[in-house]
């Protein structure tokens, strides 16, 4: 073969080379995105990231999420500074985990300041969120999407409703505020994840928790309890927890990589909002199917509470953490 020939082998060679190199060099970039929830099991919370994993592909915009369910990747309380650093892409969290962090964020799970799903979407929209998303994001993480859960107590020892029916149970409270409620009424404190709550009841650390409706059943929690307090009329417990990803991970994407993870966020809250709705009523059935006892407290508990609430949390709340007055202001403001 001649020289000419040689040459036009050598760049057919050079462009199958380039041809088959194309498609490597563009491959999808994959995010990882970590919760503590069950997955596949039907948790509302895992399948707002599975709807935002199965959108962004269907976009076609290069880019995949992988979801790591059930602490499988982070624990619970690494997520949150895993996020902050862009160690970590995406997690579905509860706020109120990193308030050891960020103070103000306990103002999210604060007694009674809600009372129900209504009036939770209302404050996504709210100048108390608007404060809220503002210290997510100067510490380097944004939101994808909102969610708020009602929650309720299960106990093995006595059904609780008023302040006095905790005097004397070892209770896992999800945050600060409401240990130091639940302190005030006369309760012993054990803090954990809600990951670790049916561990702590089996082996007898805990006579009684206070957790979402989700994780009241995805955790099975029914097979340790003996009374279930739902949240009712009267619901004492909310907590928000959004999908959240690193701000410099999100910063790093292309646009219209932004605008499908934003997309697939607001279709996941939709989600959320009209499964959630669905939630407490899922429970109630679980429990009763367990045979365990379901009450939910009255005004006149959810008053007494909030009384406790008040002059405990509330109060150490706005003397202790900057803003944290205005904080509760700002949520009661809202109708």
């Amino acid at each position: 073969m001649g020289r000419a020939g040689l040459t036009l082998l050598a760049g057919a060679c050079a462009a199958a080379f380039i041809s088959l190199a194309g498609p490597a060099a563009q491959a999808d970039t994959v995010l990882k995105a970590s919760h503590q929830f069950p997955g596949g099991k039907g948790d509302v919370r895992d399948e707002m990231v599975q709807i935002i994993a199965r959108e962004v592909e269907a976009a076609n915009v290069g880019l995949k999420i992988q979801v790591f369910p059930g602490s499988s990747l982070y624990k619970p309380n690494d997520q949150w500074n895993a996020l902050a650093r862009g160690l970590l892409d995406m997690s579905s969290f509860p706020l109120d985990y990193a308030s050891g962090k960020v103070p103000q964020f306990s103002a999210t799970l604060m007694p009674g300041l809600v009372g129900n799903l209504d009036r939770a979407k209302r404050l996504n929209d709210s100048p108390f969120m608007a404060d809220i998303k503002k210290l997510i994001s100067d510490a380097g993480v944004v939101v994808i999407a909102d969610a708020w859960l009602s929650g309720g107590f299960v106990s093995k020892k006595d059904c609780i409703t008023s302040p006095e029916s905790i005097k004397g149970q070892v209770v896992r409270a999800a945050g600060p505020a409401f240990e130091q409620m639940l302190a005030a009424a006369g309760a012993s404190i054990s803090s954990m994840p809600s990951s670790e709550i049916y561990t702590g009841m089996q082996t007898g650390v805990l006579d009684a928790a206070n957790t979402s409706s989700a994780s009241l059943v995805s955790y099975r929690l029914f097979e340790q309890g003996k009374c279930l307090t739902a949240p009712g009329e009267n619901a004492l417990w909310f907590m928000y927890e959004p999908v959240l990803m690193s701000k410099r991970v999100f910063e790093g994407l292309t646009e219209p990589q932004r605008a499908a993870i934003l997309a697939a966020g607001k279709k996941s809250e939709a989600f959320f909002d009209a499964e959630i709705r669905k939630g407490d009523q899922k429970m109630i059935d679980a429990y009763k199917k367990a045979n365990v006892q379901v009450v939910e407290m009255s005004k006149g508990d959810y008053d007494a509470w909030l009384a406790v609430a008040k002059s405990s949390a509330y109060d150490k709340f706005a003397n202790d953490v900057p803003g944290g007055g205005e904080l509760i202001e700002k949520a009661l403001a809202v109708k």
